[in-house]
Formats: C-alpha cells, sequence, structure tokens
C-alpha cells in the first residue's frame, strides 16, 4: 500500500515549524561577493525577507559587478570595491560573503575583526587548519553572529529523514549508499568560474560540492568515524579530480557508501538510500520515501528553499538570540571529513576524521 502524506501536519519535523514573528527593524546588511550564488540563491531570497533584512550594500572586487547585481534590487544600495571602507560604516550591522573559497577566510576573518555578525559561504575554509585558525579569532570576538551557510541542513526533506530516523521508522539503520552525478561541462554555469578549477584549493569540485553532502549525512545519521576512499580526474578540465568513492563507517555502526562525480551525468535523481532493520528509507530534496510494515510512505516536502530558511534564522539569531543549525564549528566538522576524504586518497588508507564538534 501507498500513501501520500505531503498534507498530513502530524508528519512535519520539528525541526520545520515555522519561524518566531520578527521583532525589531529590518538587519541592515551588505552583500560582500557579486557571484553566481550571489546572484541566483542570495539575493532572491534575501528579497523575499524585507521583515527581516535592508541590503544597503554590495562589495565586489569590480565596480562593474557590483553595479550588475544592484540592478536587481529595487532600490538603490552603495557600491564598494574597498572592504575596509564599507566594514567602517556603524549602520551595516551585518555581511554576508560569498566568494572565491581561497580568499573566504581573509575576508571572514576582517568582517568579526571589525564587529559585524557574518554569514559566510561554505566551506568554512580551504582547510581545516585555516579553519582553526578562524574560529581561535572567533573565541576573541564571541559577540556577533557567525553563521556558515550550509543549506543543506536547513533542506527539509533532509530534516525530515533525520526525524524518521530518530523516531525509529525504519528501526536501528545499517547502511547507507548515496551516488550522487552532477556534470559540469562547459555549458555548466559553474564551468565559467575559474577559481572552481584552477586548483587554488583542495579537492577542486569534490570539496565545493562533497561538503554538501557530507551536512546532509551528519545531519541525518550522525558523526563518520573514519573514512576511505579513491579519486580520478576523468575530465582535463576538472582538475585536480572529479570522482571520488569512498566508503563510511559512521560512529553508530552505519557502514555507508558515498559516489560523486563531476565528469558525467545520469538521467536518475541523487536518492540517498538508508536501510534498517525494520525499513528502509529514500532522500532527495523534494521528497522521502519510507518502508515499513509492508507498507510505503511517500512524504514530499519543499525543496531548494534551505538558502532563504538559514537567511531567516541568521536574522532571528541576531535579534531575537534564536539558536541555528549552522555555527562555525560544524562546518568545520563537515570539512574534517571532506579533508579526511581526501588524505584518505592521497594515503590509500583508513582515516579518522579530528573530532572538531
Amino acid at each position: 500500500m501507498k500513501k501520500d502524506e505531503t498534507s498530513d501536519p502530524r508528519h512535519q519535523a520539528a525541526e520545520m515549524s515555522a519561524a518566531p514573528s520578527f521583532d525589531g527593524p529590518p538587519v541592515r546588511l551588505a552583500l560582500v561577493g557579486a557571484g553566481i550564488f550571489v546572484r541566483d540563491a542570495h539575493l532572491p531570497s534575501l528579497l523575499r525577507l524585507p521583515e527581516r533584512f535592508q541590503i544597503v550594500a554590495i562589495y565586489s572586487r569590480t565596480e562593474a559587478t557590483a553595479a550588475a547585481l544592484a540592478q536587481q534590487l529595487p532600490h538603490p544600495v552603495d557600491l564598494y570595491t574597498d572592504l575596509e571602507a564599507l566594514l567602517a560604516r556603524d549602520d551595516i550591522e551585518a555581511v554576508d560573503v560569498a566568494l572565491p573559497i581561497p580568499v573566504m577566510p581573509g575576508v571572514v576573518a576582517q568582517c568579526l575583526a571589525a564587529g559585524k555578525h557574518v554569514i559566510s559561504e561554505k566551506p568554512i575554509a580551504p582547510d581545516v587548519a585555516q579553519g582553526q585558525a578562524l574560529l581561535a579569532q572567533r573565541r576573541q570576538h564571541p559577540t556577533p553572529v557567525w553563521m556558515v551557510g550550509e543549506n543543506w541542513r536547513y533542506e527539509e526533506a533532509f530534516l525530515l529523514a533525520a526525524r524518521l530516523i530518530r523516531e525509529g521508522a525504519i528501526g536501528r539503520p545499517l547502511t547507507c549508499h548515496w551516488a550522487i552525478y552532477t556534470p559540469i561541462t562547459a555549458n555548466s554555469k559553474y564551468y565559467h568560474t575559474t577559481w572552481r578549477r584552477d586548483s587554488s584549493f583542495p579537492g577542486g569540485f569534490i570539496l565545493d560540492g562533497g561538503i554538501h553532502h557530507v551536512a546532509a549525512l551528519r545531519l541525518i545519521l550522525g558523526e563518520i568515524e573514519e573514512v576511505t576512499a579513491a579519486l580520478v580526474q576523468n575530465s582535463p578540465a576538472l582538475p585536480p579530480a572529479d570522482t571520488v568513492s569512498a566508503t563510511l563507517r559512521f560512529e553508530n555502526g552505519v557502514l555507508g557508501a558515498y559516489l560523486a562525480t563531476y565528469a558525467t551525468g545520469t538521467p536518475w535523481p541523487p536518492l540517498l538510500h538508508i536501510a534498517g532493520e525494520l525499513g528502509c528509507l529514500r532522500v532527495q530534496r523534494r521528497e522521502v520515501e519510507v518502508v515499513a510494515n509492508g507498507e510505503t510512505r511517500r512524504l514530499t516536502c519543499p525543496g531548494f528553499n534551505g538558502v532563504e530558511v538559514e537567511l531567516a534564522a541568521f536574522a532571528d539569531a541576531i535579534r531575537l538570540g534564536q539558536g541555528h543549525r549552522n555555527p562555525p564549528e560544524e562546518a568545520l566538522q563537515d570539512l574534517a571529513v571532506m579533508e579526511a576524504i581526501l588524505q584518505a586518497a592521497e594515503e590509500g588508507r583508513a582515516v579518522t576524521p579530528p573530532r572538531v564538534v
């Protein structure tokens, strides 16, 4: 028997409850970066949250890029190519930093030192050492909110899957496997961001995309205790590697297989399969399917809304003191797992990711 329980509120995760009413004036925000993900995700999400944010400035290395982004706004904003000048403004409360991975740590450090609330894109840094240095600085400036923008921790299907696992919907989880095909070709907009393909940070697309996958796996199944891996570069345009195959051992005993490639694609959705003692489930960003007790339940969710929800949580953390799912320590643990996968592949041995949370 199959059921569609989309509209049944009993099957909504507790984490999906409506955001608290926003109290106070909108947060005065500056955008630091004007690239693809800002244009496609951050800016549209911010414009859907006018009660929470007022965008007052945009920084980019070139004024033309900042001006092009500003044209998408319904009101005029100040444009900057000098970050220090932007950060010197007392009336700017928070910054949304979305810059190339190699330059992210230095800019985040500047923003924290200036006393601004910060949401910075993932990963927290190119490597764990730089992430740890940022956290050390953070301890010197603990007051502002710092969120690392991992939108997959706010995707409702992953939250629902995590709740179902906790509630025992499939009994004790035993295994998982996830195969993800994301072809990066000349037709892809991300192909034309040269910093993603110039080997200026470890792992290339393996790190850039894999950090999302690790965040979702940790959210749903818990901490990853040991990894082995192999890497290969199939496309000369995608250094240093474009395909990873890894085995994962979780602290709770779950064994997993993880495959991600950016060299080719398939027509099938990237379903995360989890098998337990009493049933199984599979997850994608708009749906969770549960098979247990001779019954199949298909639970649909809003999808691809994680950026908007995490930005709302950022504002609520600033104005209301609300907790959020993306503290920098969580982002650093995601990075520690990805770094362990890269190390395991390079050294040909099992690696235990360091615990940083």
